[in-house]
């Protein structure tokens, strides 16, 4: 099969609708719920936790690996049947830890309930925010492998212009998850701090992507391997993306106030949205400086990468402001309850803003990152956290009837001695991540590098394996092969607490 070929497979796809993405969006969710479940009803059972380092393995890669590979290629058509066979799993499985409960035995549910509502979280952290990072990154390693099989739905592909497909929402939502801890929402109010060593230093800290960006775009014209220009330029990929939107946004941070993240979002998006609808450059983005899909020029190569830019830098303040909602002073359940309450209703009013724009303005592309793409991408961003909230809320309230009872990155009860302990949205420091091993702390741990390892075994296999015409068997081997192989990496570097992090 020549890279031509594999190139068009990719190419001239129109994504699918927001009520197929807004459904399928829960089953990441219902994953981590079945897993923490599960160790529940283990503990149990057999009055202990799970201790095995191979059983832990093969309970994360089977619960929280299998089922988004499969939903994603061969079950993709039965997805909502998928969602509800997990759905009815996860309730069955809360029903008999209630009935199994150790903790408020005899007690009345109105009173299990009103004690659950006003029991304090641990503050040091929001496992929430680990969990949609490394998600995130595991569903995106996933999709940039399966997208090359024909049981990868073309509908859920990158879109070519316009349009909504899963990959699109892929690539904004790791903007989403990188801002929402980024160092300027983790800074300790009222700190002192020079601004000009601090923007060195936050600039200093993106050359790994700049590394990674430059050493793409090197092994990709080495190799000759087939390249979607359209999608970011010649030159462009998506790591020089991250790495721009990092410094600028350091930038507009160290000029303005981190609290007003948000009005800085909304000028870039609607400003930005102005020159795209009453000034020549769309049609430069989409069709060149001739009108001919000219690629003359490293600008005019790669002007949909540059020019993207701003779009995904709007999204990126709006998830500043996000962080920072997050890390208000908060530890009753009850409090996190309206939070999930505070984020659906923004969630609604995000998809009628959205329904306005696409009517009245333009429709949603991800290759220009206009405005509608920019509140497609906080509004489903919001929606995928809260999902995550509700899965660990649900863990939490299990651990609340089992005496004993825990799981790896999931909320413990608050301690006497932490109620001091500084806020963070997520660990920091290696001794804060739970010596337990587990999946997500192991991808956590080394998320830059799994990334980089997913992306090298993807070329990889596309250079061995005629990728468009394997048959089912045959493609889900050789996924499930290649996310064992990424997560097994993962887990012995966790395993012997080595962090491949030296900058």
């Amino acid at each position: 099969m020549s890279q031509k070929q594999k190139e068009e497979f990719i190419s001239n796809l129109n994504g699918t609708t927001l009520l197929e993405i807004s459904i399928g969006l829960p089953l990441a969710s219902l994953c981590l719920l079945s897993r923490g479940l599960l160790l529940i009803f283990y503990f149990l059972c057999y009055g202990k936790p799970l201790q095995s380092m191979v059983g832990h393995f093969l309970l994360d890669f089977t619960i929280l690996v299998v089922p988004p590979v499969l939903s994603c290629t061969i079950l993709a058509p039965v997805l909502p049947w998928v969602m509800l066979s997990i759905t009815v799993f996860c309730v069955s499985l809360v029903l008999i830890i209630y009935n199994r409960r150790t903790n408020y035995v005899r007690v009345p549910p109105k009173q299990i309930i009103s004690d659950f509502l006003r029991t304090s979280l641990e503050p040091e952290y929001i496992p929430s925010i680990t969990v949609f990072r490394v998600f995130v990154n595991v569903l995106t390693s996933i999709s940039i492998l399966a997208v090359d099989f024909p049981q990868y739905p073309r509908r859920y592909a990158k879109t070519e212009t316009y349009g909504t497909g899963v990959m699109d929402f892929g690539v904004g939502s790791f903007v989403f998850g990188n801002a929402v801890v980024c160092p300027e929402v983790r800074l300790k109010p009222g700190t002192a701090q020079h601004k000009v060593s601090y923007l060195a230093r936050q600039f200093f800290a993106v050359w790994p992507l700049l590394l990674l960006g430059f050493g793409r775009v090197m092994s990709i014209k080495a190799i000759d391997y087939y390249e979607h220009v359209s999608e970011y330029g010649v030159h462009w990929n998506f790591f020089f993306t991250l790495a721009v939107v990092r410094m600028a946004a350091s930038f507009l941070l160290a000029v303005f106030p981190v609290r007003r993240a948000w009005l800085i979002a909304a000028t870039l998006a609607v400003v930005y949205e102005g020159f795209l609808s009453f000034t020549p450059l769309k049609m430069f983005i989409l069709h060149g400086s001739d009108g001919q899909d000219s690629r003359d020029g490293f600008f005019n190569a790669n002007r949909e990468g540059i020019f993207s830019v701003i779009g995904y830098l709007a999204v990126y303040m709006a998830s500043v402001q996000v962080g920072l909602y997050l890390l208000k002073r908060r530890s009753l359940v009850r409090d996190w309850l309206g939070v999930i309450g505070s984020f659906l209703i923004a969630v609604f009013l995000l998809f009628i803003c959205l329904h306005v724009t696409q009517t009245h303005i333009d429709t949603v592309s991800r290759r220009m990152a206009n405005l509608s793409f920019c509140v497609w991408v906080i509004a489903h961003g919001l929606l995928l956290f809260s999902c995550f909230l509700v899965a660990d809320l649900v863990l939490v309230f299990g651990k609340f009837l089992v005496a004993g009872a825990s799981i790896p990155c999931s909320w413990n009860f608050m301690q006497p001695a932490a109620a001091s302990k500084k806020r963070d949205p997520e660990p920091q420091d290696r001794k804060t991540v739970p010596r337990r091993l587990c999946m997500i702390s192991a991808v956590n741990k080394n998320q830059l590098l799994y990334f980089l390892l997913a992306n090298v075994l993807t070329g990889f296999v596309n250079m061995v394996v005629d990728t468009i015409h394997s048959n089912a068997f045959w493609a889900m081997f050789v996924l499930h092969l290649y996310m064992f192989t990424n997560c097994l990496v993962m887990y012995l570097l966790q395993a012997r607490n080595i962090i491949l992090k030296w900058w």
